[in-house]
């Protein structure tokens, strides 16, 4: 918890980091997931530290590894020192930032970074949207990094098999979500195949939506969502603290989720109902360089 948030009596929302390998996807999630690009253009493929996104509109700041901090400018990102900061801190309006904040990682298989420029954020975060590539889905090198991560982490986190629509043959699909279930097993609290690129495109395509595997997935988020937020409302301490989250009771009242972010009450509502109750979350068109 933030001093600012201690000496205002706010209880800190669920952190969720978006992690994975080099153009595993990430920065379509989040496009997704916020109904925007958090980050112009020039710089969504520049090396940065991790990107920490909230709701607001506070002006952005870098934090140093001392913990001091600096504004910088969201057009310049690309000329933030990575070795010597912490985190980047950037405030926006979207509807899931009324519920959590975003941790945007750099790719953790970048030969030119220093795995320290992300694992010093680990601690910050209370759950992960790990993005693994579908056709070299979950390599060593991510198993790796995964068996560091603290186990009250890991029961909230999510695997997304992301490109799913680059595996053309059920056969081939079949396949590799059966292995990676299989070497992943109790790693994740779910696991998803999706094509985050089609679900952005589904536009209000309910079925578009669906075939996308964007539904599960986001059902699924909206519940990890929910279950966090009586966690950190429940206790200052860092979910990576706690042996078990068995130990922390559950929250008697669940949160009420921003428009956007809602489930819908029933699966197979007609689009117009789910457009209508704006049940579902609806990026804008993607960039070309998302194509």
């Amino acid at each position: 918890m933030s001093l600012d948030e201690a000496e205002s009596g706010v209880r800190r929302k669920p952190r969720i980091a978006l992690m994975g390998e080099f153009s595993a996807g990430k920065s379509t999630l989040s496009n997704l997931l916020m109904g925007q690009n958090p980050l112009p253009e020039k710089v969504t493929a520049t090396r940065l530290s991790p990107v920490w996104i909230s709701q607001g509109t506070k002006a952005p700041y870098r934090t140093d590894v001392d913990g001091t901090t600096e504004p910088v400018s969201i057009e310049n990102l690309e000329q933030i020192p990575v070795e010597q900061t912490r985190n980047i801190r950037l405030f926006l309006e979207a509807d899931i930032l009324e519920v959590c904040d975003l941790i945007d990682f750099p790719g953790i298989s970048d030969p030119n970074m220093s795995s320290a420029v992300w694992e010093r954020m680990l601690p910050e975060v209370d759950a992960v949207i790990w993005c693994t590539h579908a056709t070299q889905a979950w390599r060593q090198s991510e198993a790796a990094v995964w068996d560091d991560m603290p186990q009250a982490v890991r029961e909230n986190s999510i695997l997304l098999i992301t490109r799913f629509d680059k595996l053309t043959n059920d056969k081939d699909r079949n396949r590799v979500v059966k292995r990676v279930s299989r070497e992943t097993d109790g790693m994740f609290g779910g696991t998803f195949p999706v094509s985050l690129l089609q679900a952005i495109q589904a536009g209000e395509d309910y079925d578009k939506w669906e075939a996308s595997g964007a539904g599960p997935f986001t059902t699924h988020l909206i519940d990890v969502i929910e279950k966090l937020s009586g966690l950190t409302a429940r206790t200052e301490l860092p979910l990576y603290n706690v042996d078990s989250l068995s130990d922390i009771p559950q929250p008697v009242v669940a949160p009420v989720m921003p428009r956007r972010v809602q489930r819908a009450a029933d699966s197979g509502r007609a689009t117009r109902e789910r457009a209508k109750a704006g049940a579902t979350l609806r990026p804008p068109a993607p960039t070309p360089d998302q194509i």
